[in-house]
This record gives structure tokens, C-alpha cells and sequence, in this order.
């Protein structure tokens, strides 16, 4: 299964872009979104921005993830084998 999240633009040069992600930071490529810009969101997979969505559609996003991992105990980590 895949997951693409959503993230801000912080800053854009060219066809590339940090963005925040949740609580983290990255550089992604903006190759399949060239129009996506400063302050905009869009989601991110495998390091891509694969498309723009509206930002009441990424903090809404963000919210079920929060709820999600809350009743999962907070833990980022997975057993293996579970």
C-alpha cells in the first residue's frame, strides 16, 4: 500500500521544494507540480509532490492522522512480524 501525505511549500527553487512535513522538514521534487508554489500544499510520495490539494483538505488529512496514531498509542514504530 501507498501513502502520500500532505505538506506545505516553505521555499521553492526551480522544480524543487523543502516542505513541512507533519513535525519534519524536507526537499521533495516538484516535477509532476511545477505550478505548485510557496505556501501552497500538496501531497507528498517517494520524495515527489505528485499533486496540489487545498489546504482545508491537508489539515483535515492531518487530523484523522493525529487521531489515528493517538489510539494506536503514539508509537511511530512497527513490530515486526505483527
Amino acid at each position: 500500500m501507498c501513502l502520500a501525505l500532505p505538506a506545505r511549500i516553505e521555499t521553492k527553487d526551480e522544480l524543487l521544494a523543502w516542505v513541512v512535513v507533519g513535525e519534519a522538514r524536507m526537499r521533495i521534487s516538484l516535477i509532476m507540480t511545477p505550478e505548485a508554489g510557496v505556501g501552497d500544499w500538496v501531497l507528498v510520495h517517494a520524495g515527489f509532490a505528485i499533486r496540489q490539494v487545498a489546504e482545508h483538505d491537508a489539515l483535515e488529512t492531518w487530523k484523522i492522522i493525529e487521531e489515528v496514531e493517538s489510539r494506536a498509542g503514539g508509537s511511530h514504530e512497527r513490530e515486526v512480524g505483527a
